[in-house]
């Protein structure tokens, strides 16, 4: 098989900060493989969790040095190709730019998209949640109301762990409260708060009926779940602390759901292993994303009726996405009748 690798950088039409920073703009990684006539698409946007980064350049060297390797196999061979990965330690963001890619090829070499081919049902797919990032609780209350006016929102993840410490995450929940106060809440910690802080802060969460708690500890303290789980009320998630289904057995007497991210897991193939490890643990199981323009939003999408809860909406906050793909409807990202991916770039982007 043939393989493409093109950049494309994409802009947020409001910036989003986390407790580890603020992203604008990112340039993500465009993957193609022509096989027999048809082309799979896939993508890779860079990430860093702590010691972890991915970056583009990081991505995009390492998929060039794999172009004459891959030349030999077909989109049929996966399980060959990812002890390829495994030999040559691919990235992640590598893998699942490649993995998606496979998958879209191979959906529209049998003419279905991915969600039928796999047999899921589209309609039990649950709204996705959109992001309030650390702000001020004036710029978060207005930021409520983009979301509002942009999109049938039924659902905020509320990012916390602010660098001026828990009193500025209160005040800015509160306000974020007030301003939708008929919204579900979760709430993303990213790993900004102390054990200390992160039993405070859940017994209080708890307190205003929010839903559940994501990663409030740093990755690298799952020890320390065991602690917080005995004493929060809420639910815990983890995102940063579990990156494959490998990670899962380990933290399932500690936490109560999983984030999966495929630019972590590597790709749709992994993603489903950790849908499954998830569920043989009795843990529940979101989807979320980095950057992500539409086309990795709609590969994620594919899995969504497997999952409790969605938080796939960074292509929903980008000024110039390159891609369409899954619809939004009633608040819920869909993936629609095409095959494959059901992905097609749009022309109009800039």
């Amino acid at each position: 098989m043939q393989v493409e690798v093109d950049l494309f950088t994409v802009n947020k039409r409001f910036p989003l900060t986390i407790s580890r920073g603020t992203t604008a703009q990112t340039t993500n990684v465009w993957v193609r493989i022509l096989q027999d006539g048809l082309e799979g698409w896939g993508e890779a946007s860079p990430f860093g969790v702590g010691n972890h980064s991915q970056s583009t350049d990081t991505i995009k060297n390492c998929l060039q040095q794999l172009v004459p390797v891959l030349d030999k196999f077909s989109p049929l061979q996966r399980q060959e190709i990812e002890q390829v990965f495994i030999k040559h330690q691919v990235p992640s963001g590598v893998r699942a730019a490649l993995d998606i890619a496979m998958h879209d090829w191979l959906g529209k070499r049998v003419g279905l998209p991915l969600w039928q081919l796999w047999g899921l049902d589209r309609n039990v797919i649950v709204p996705t949640s959109v992001t309030i990032g650390i702000n001020s609780p004036e710029v978060a209350k207005a930021r409520v109301r983009d979301w509002l006016q942009h999109l049938d929102v039924r659902l905020l993840k509320v990012k916390l762990g602010s660098p001026d410490g828990i009193e500025a995450d209160r005040k800015m929940l509160l306000a974020v409260k007030e301003e939708a106060p008929n919204l579900e809440l979760f709430v993303d910690a990213n790993g900004g708060w102390s054990l200390t802080d992160a039993i405070e802060m859940c017994n209080w969460l708890a307190d205003l009926g929010i839903k559940y708690v994501e990663q409030p500890l740093l990755r690298g303290q799952e020890k320390s779940l065991a602690e917080l789980k005995e004493r929060s009320p809420l639910p815990i998630f983890v995102d940063e602390s579990c990156f494959t289904s490998s990670d899962i057995p380990h933290l399932a007497n500690y936490v109560d759901g999983i984030n999966i991210k495929l630019m972590k897991s590597g790709g749709l193939t992994e993603a489903m292993r950790m849908v499954h490890t998830a569920r043989a643990c009795g843990l529940q199981v979101m989807f979320g994303c980095y950057s992500d323009s539409s086309l990795s939003n709609t590969a994620a999408a594919q899995l969504a009726p497997l999952a409790d809860y969605l938080d796939l909406d960074s292509h929903l906050n980008l000024t110039d996405d390159p891609f369409t793909g899954a619809l939004v409807k009633e608040g819920r990202v869909l993936p629609n009748d095409l095959p494959g991916l059901g992905v097609q770039y749009s022309a109009s982007a800039t």
